[in-house]
């Protein structure tokens, strides 16, 4: 184990480590999900890519080996939903964990979100309602198709991807800040209602801004220098499909600030 210069921990991971672990990883062909799915498959995950795009999902999927399969998912979708959940008990007859990753950046909605925020009345509705619907409703779909599995087959894991909050309520952060909000509250009745089950809940943040597909064009190069690696969420993606994270339940971890060595209980 290191941290950069940034304070960023960084692991070479053991491909034993999550030997045989099933996991489907939404919105996983760019930014934090293919990061994450990266660091799955070098610990020995079996890992399903997922994307809108059914190219980008293969060609992922391709580049982490064998342990890998791609699925064309539209999350806003319970048919596709219900499709890609179906596969992975198809070919593996389950799911361990379900990473809630998928979502839609500013840029659809405002390309200069950065340098020219907008207001919430010039948003446009369908802009709002996309972006809402990725990552809100697309997380209620995906964990409301495979939660009740995972309680029949006698346990799981869920970890929802998250925000920092003052990004939830920055000035011309709608409707990607409310969206973030949405799911840290969706994810908090998720485990009340789990309580004492066998299926945990979590949500994991990066901790500052990423250099992912997000990020307008127009962001000055000082500012983009200081975004964080995508692979800044492999550590603890890692540890919470792990034996060492068993029994962790509506815990709010922070990539940046998160050591393998002293990690939540």
């Amino acid at each position: 184990m290191r941290r950069d210069l940034a304070g960023v921990v960084t692991i070479r991971f053991e491909m034993s480590e999550l030997h045989g672990v099933r996991v489907v990883v939404t919105g996983a062909s760019s930014g934090l999900g293919a990061a994450m799915a990266a660091a799955l498959a070098e610990a020995g995950a079996r890992v399903m890519v997922t994307s809108r795009d059914v190219a980008r999902a293969q060609e992922t999927a391709s580049g982490l080996g064998p342990s890998a399969i791609p699925c064309p998912l539209d999350v806003r979708d319970e048919r596709s939903v219900a499709t890609c959940v179906d596969r992975a008990r198809d070919v593996w007859g389950g799911i361990d964990l379900l990473v809630n990753n998928a979502g839609i950046g500013m840029r659809t909605v405002n390309p200069h979100f950065m340098s020219e925020p907008q207001a919430f009345w010039d948003v446009d509705p369908d802009g709002f309602r996309d972006v809402v619907d990725t990552k809100v409703v697309g997380c209620f779909l995906m964990a409301r198709a495979v939660v009740p599995q995972m309680l029949r087959d006698g346990g799981g894991r869920v970890v929802n991807i998250s925000m920092n909050e003052q990004t939830m309520v920055r000035r011309g952060f709608a409707p990607y800040g409310p969206a973030g909000a949405g799911v840290e509250a969706l994810s908090r009745v998720m485990a009340a209602d789990l309580a004492g089950s066998s299926v945990t809940v979590n949500l994991l943040l990066p901790g500052g801004g990423t250099r992912t597909g997000m990020v307008p064009e127009d962001v000055p190069a000082e500012v983009r220098a200081g975004l964080l690696d995508p692979a800044v969420m492999g550590p603890p993606i890692v540890w919470l499909a792990s034996d060492r994270a068993a029994g962790v339940h509506d815990q709010r971890i922070v990539a940046t600030e998160f050591d393998p060595a002293s990690p939540p209980s």
